[in-house]
């Protein structure tokens, strides 16, 4: 089969960064899974993240944690899908990515792709998706129809670009996006926000000229060193604190203590990575966003389709994630010929 993979950590303007190769196919499925042909992808931090963190001692390792595909054979034991369903995923971070034309995936973590989307619009939402409702509904603790504000740093990216979206369309929650660019602030006031805030300002101060008493929730997807003293100063007591990224330096969780705020971290791959008895959640997940994106609530964060799936292609992808001036999700579609 047709893959792109890296066997050497490398800068992503190096063309050996990631290279077009062909692999054995995946074995037969066993168990509950499914073995998808995949159509669609999407890349997200997490790609740029392994592949500078993980070197494979030049082996291929093949990266991907977004897909949309046809189911073409299903283990002894899959239960909720059979061959021929149109289905989308992110995967687990601990067996081969969606950057190949086959790819072996539990049915636990997938769901029926969209009915209402193209390939491409779907391949955008899995992950950030299911990152986003973890966090908000399951680590937060945010109940539906809640009341209150929910102030989500990084609006614009492919996280907050959903986690916009569930909070209007399943809360009552006033919603504070943070972008510092023209155009991610007209995004993010697209997806639903009720306030846009510039981050690279003085973030404590425009939340509380909002809300006064202070910040319920706060979701902070990106750069959350940089700005966790104005988070707390800015926060409710009793807030509740929600975080996604990974901070370059301890953060001083005493500071939390005054006002009795709770931490919150979300990783996606928890389930996936430790089998959990609840794994099947994230099929539950899925299926419930599906559903919100054919009734119109929900729509997807697709802003470009940059190509086939290719390496020339995912370097491209790779080096706007890297810029840090993404906006909504970058999606490639189909294999190049020959």
């Amino acid at each position: 089969m047709k893959a792109v993979a890296y066997t050497r950590s490398l800068p992503i303007s190096d063309p050996a960064s990631l290279v077009d190769v062909d692999l054995p196919d995946p074995p037969a499925p066993t168990g509950r899974d499914l073995l998808v042909r995949v159509e669609a992808v999407s890349v997200n931090p997490v790609d740029t993240k392994i592949r500078h963190r993980v070197d494979p001692a030049g082996q291929p390792k093949v990266l991907g944690w977004d897909a949309v595909g046809t189911v073409i054979a299903a283990g002894a034991e899959a239960r909720l899908f059979a061959p021929g369903d149109a289905v989308y995923y992110a995967g687990a971070i601990d067996r081969p990515g969606s950057n190949a034309e086959l790819q072996l995936v539990d049915e636990r973590i997938v769901g029926h792709k969209p009915a209402s989307l193209s390939v491409e619009a779907a391949a955008a939402l899995p992950l950030t998706a299911i990152t986003a409702y973890e966090l908000m509904f399951e680590r937060i603790g945010i109940q539906p129809g809640a009341s209150g504000t929910l102030l989500v740093v990084g609006a614009a990216g492919g996280v907050g670009s959903i986690a916009v979206q569930l909070a209007r369309a399943l809360t009552g929650l006033t919603v504070i996006g943070t972008a510092s660019r023209p155009e991610t602030r007209d995004w993010v006031l697209s997806l639903g926000a009720h306030h846009v805030i510039d981050h690279s300002g003085d973030l404590a101060a425009q939340a509380k000229a909002i809300a006064p008493a202070g910040i319920d929730y706060v979701l902070s997807l990106t750069a959350t060193t940089q700005h966790f003293d104005a988070l707390v100063e800015a926060m409710a007591p009793q807030a509740r604190l929600g975080l996604i990224d990974d901070p370059d330096q301890p953060l001083d969780i005493t500071k939390l203590k005054r006002k009795s705020i709770s931490l919150h971290w979300e990783f996606m791959y928890t389930r996936s990575l430790f089998g959990t008895p609840d794994i099947e959640a994230q099929h539950r997940i899925l299926t419930e966003v599906a559903a919100l994106v054919d009734a119109g609530r929900l729509r997807s964060t697709l802003t470009e389709v940059v190509g086939p799936i290719d390496a020339a292609h995912l370097r491209r992808a790779h080096e706007i994630l890297e810029s840090g001036r993404a906006l909504g999700k970058l999606v490639l579609s189909g294999f190049s010929p020959g």
